[in-house]
């Protein structure tokens, strides 16, 4: 898409409800390191130039190291992420991918290892935000600059 759609402009009142949402989201008991990675790693899936450009410089300026977000395409292979870390971009993965991959029992169990039902619920609403943004961004033609 070439031309860019100045959509806060155009319905501020529909996005001032995904901006609620991000304040929650920025409100809720996990670490923000780990948001950003979440909301990188959802952005390299979808491909979103805008999201993947805006978290990355985000992360940096929370302190996330140059490795740690150069690598989270291969996340699994990894030894510089936490088991925690790792079963929420697992839950990342399979929401981003619900359509392939659904989100098996064996996903929950895993992320219930690390995060109370609370904290997972808060992943999935982290997870979806992050996904909601990326569809919104590239279909209005946003791009990184």
């Amino acid at each position: 898409m070439k031309k860019e759609i100045d959509y806060y402009n155009i319905t501020p009142e529909g996005l001032k409800i995904m901006v609620d949402m991000e304040k929650h989201i920025n409100n809720v008991a996990l670490p923000s390191s780990l948001k950003e990675l979440i909301k990188i790693r959802v952005s390299q899936i979808n491909g979103c130039a805008f999201c993947l450009n805006m978290h990355s410089s985000d992360a940096k300026k929370s302190g996330e190291t140059d490795q740690r977000i150069n690598c989270l395409s291969a996340w699994g292979d990894c030894e510089f992420y936490s088991d925690e870390e790792k079963a929420a971009l697992l839950l990342a993965e399979h929401i981003t991918l619900i359509s392939e991959k659904r989100v098996p029992t064996s996903v929950y169990e895993e992320v219930s290892k690390y995060f109370t039902d609370e904290e997972y619920v808060n992943l999935v609403l982290c997870i979806n935000q992050i996904n909601s943004w990326n569809r919104i961004s590239i279909s209005m033609g946003k791009s990184a600059k």
